[in-house]
């Protein structure tokens, strides 16, 4: 690491103290787990002056705004149009999954490992070595396959979610994160260390298109309602992008304000009219209006604001504080944050997702070496499970919905 990436991340964690409202136990404390860098700091380029969206450049240029529409040609219809996570209610199952054993799957991205464990039990059942420098593992668009981000082993790993079985791993060059268009017609492997975003054929990974974005870190992304455009967050430069799908083409480019602002996950709320972003440094969520592709506000939130997922009803965002080891809960219907739940003596909550009933939180400890299980009703730890080192975006699975968009299961 250079001397300069160290006086950018000291810097960063003086904005967290001042501006994210971080408390003592936040800041200090033997069980905080405080990591100032993001899910792809091992990535970090080692001058980030040099890389682009860091210069000061604008970005494609012209008008980002864009006005809802017929679904994308190929799109499942929304099953509400006034709820994209409709789909998702408990129980709802897809025939390709139902008879799925219930598995957590948990990326270790130090252990170049995947744990598995069975939620019943709260016991990891098995541990399979995967290459190297897992990140995430993915459910595919057709729901019929897992997909293990093997990011620095440059490669996808397959996994039979109806045997659990790993299969041959598929070359692919820097998967950090992998999503699907809404159609099914492309998975997009996000290559965060080669500043693209490359349109692959989804089942045997072949590349059909690269665009090469001008930031840095581009690795989370969610889709418009219509699903003719997504939005992506690039970590390192402080910038969000927005894509034409069909287009296959970068519409807009976003500098988000403060001092080295650093967004992690993004989801677009239930109506389709609100996305949040969540920003590890200024730690809270910035508050963007999609279609106009402009910040509305920010909402602090805790110390490394980092996973964002959405209750199997659709009234709540959880949103996992990493540098402090809580879960802040915003209500989607007024927008405000209504409660704040703290993992005892600390953690460092990062990526996961939702039982299928809706019952759990399941979060990986990033720094800790564990996963959490909690109870989405009042927030209490139902368990801390020991992985591997460095758990990073687990899945659990199976989970209703007809199906995914990738990352840890977004599913509509």
């Amino acid at each position: 690491m250079t001397a300069r990436i160290r006086a950018l991340i000291a810097l960063a964690g003086t904005v967290v103290l001042l501006a994210g409202g971080c408390s003592s136990q936040a800041a200090g404390g033997a069980h905080s787990g405080q990591h100032p860098a993001g899910p792809g700091d091992d990535n970090a380029p080692a001058n980030m002056s040099d890389m682009p969206g860091m210069g000061g450049s604008a970005g494609p240029s012209g008008n980002a705004g864009t006005s809802p529409g017929p679904g994308l040609p190929g799109m499942p219809p929304l099953l509400d149009p006034h709820d994209v996570y409709a789909a998702d209610r408990p129980g709802a199952f897809s025939p390709v999954v139902k008879d799925d054993p219930v598995r957590v799957y948990v990326p270790n991205l130090g252990s170049d490992s995947v744990s598995v464990i069975d939620p019943a039990t709260f016991k990891v059942i098995q541990t399979v070595h995967v290459g190297g420098g897992p990140q995430h593992v993915v459910p595919s668009w057709d729901l019929r396959t897992l997909w293990v981000n093997d990011n620095t082993g440059n490669a996808l790993v397959p996994v039979d979610p109806a045997t659990g079985t790993f299969g041959k791993p598929i070359a692919v060059d820097d998967p950090y994160n992998l999503y699907f268009t809404p159609d099914g017609r492309y998975a997009m492997v996000m290559s965060e260390a080669r500043h693209k975003i490359v349109f692959r054929d989804p089942h045997t990974m072949a590349i059909s298109h690269e665009l090469t974005v001008g930031c840095a870190g581009v690795n989370h992304a969610d889709f418009s309602p219509d699903g003719r455009y997504f939005i992506a967050t690039c970590e390192f430069s402080g910038d969000l992008i927005k894509i034409d799908v069909q287009r296959q083409e970068v519409i807009g480019q976003l500098h988000l304000s403060g001092q080295h602002p650093m967004p992690q996950d993004i989801k677009i709320s239930p109506d389709g009219s609100t996305w949040y972003v969540a920003d590890m440094h200024t730690s809270g969520v910035w508050v963007l209006d999609g279609d106009q592709f402009k910040v509305r506000t920010f909402i602090p939130t805790g110390a490394g604001a980092h996973g964002l997922y959405v209750s199997r009803d659709s009234r709540y965002l959880y949103i996992a504080n990493r540098g402090e080891g809580s879960v802040s809960l915003l209500e989607f219907a007024t927008g405000q944050l209504v409660a704040k739940w703290r993992i005892p003596g600390g953690g460092s909550p990062d990526m996961g997702g939702v039982s299928a009933d809706g019952t759990v939180l399941w979060l990986s400890g990033r720094y800790n070496g564990e996963v959490y299980a909690l109870s989405t009703a009042d927030g209490h730890l139902l368990a801390r499970i020991k992985v591997g080192t460095q758990p990073h975006g687990l899945c659990v699975w199976p989970q209703p919905g007809r199906y995914s968009l990738g990352h840890t299961g977004i599913l509509r």
